[in-house]
């Protein structure tokens, strides 16, 4: 057997080098996964807010149709403009109150409050 031929097999040093390249690499593919799908989850959310956004812009323009419907209703069975337009205003301010009592109901949990009373070692809370 040559001395060139000859090949000795792998120390203890390169078989942990060769571990810790493998390692690295594994951990930059799911760094590089995870970046995807972030990105994708990103695109996502955009693409659920302009459809929200639309959304409520046709509920918007709905319930502002509605409005004058009741408006155009209450004119054709005799009522004046003032009480006309004062019963629409009633009706946008008791479905803004009505928002608002909602709106409320969803500030008093703040958020995250279930990781932060699972990293305090807290037990759950009864549901209201």
């Amino acid at each position: 057997m040559n001395w060139l031929e000859y090949r000795r097999a792998p120390g203890l040093g390169e078989a942990i080098g060769g571990l810790l390249a493998e390692a690295r690499s594994l951990v930059g593919d799911y760094a590089e996964l995870a970046v995807l799908d972030a990105r994708r989850a990103a695109i996502r959310l955009a693409w659920l807010l302009a459809a929200m956004l639309v959304a409520t812009v046709l509920v918007v323009i709905m319930w502002m149709a509605l409005i004058a419907a009741g408006v155009v209703i209450m004119l054709g069975q005799g009522a004046s403009w003032a009480s006309a337009l004062a019963i629409a205003a009633v009706l946008n301010l008791v479905g803004a109150a009505a928002l608002g009592w909602w709106m409320l109901a969803l500030i008093k949990e703040l958020p995250f409050t279930a990781l932060l009373r699972q990293l305090r070692g807290r037990a759950p809370e009864k549901p209201q």
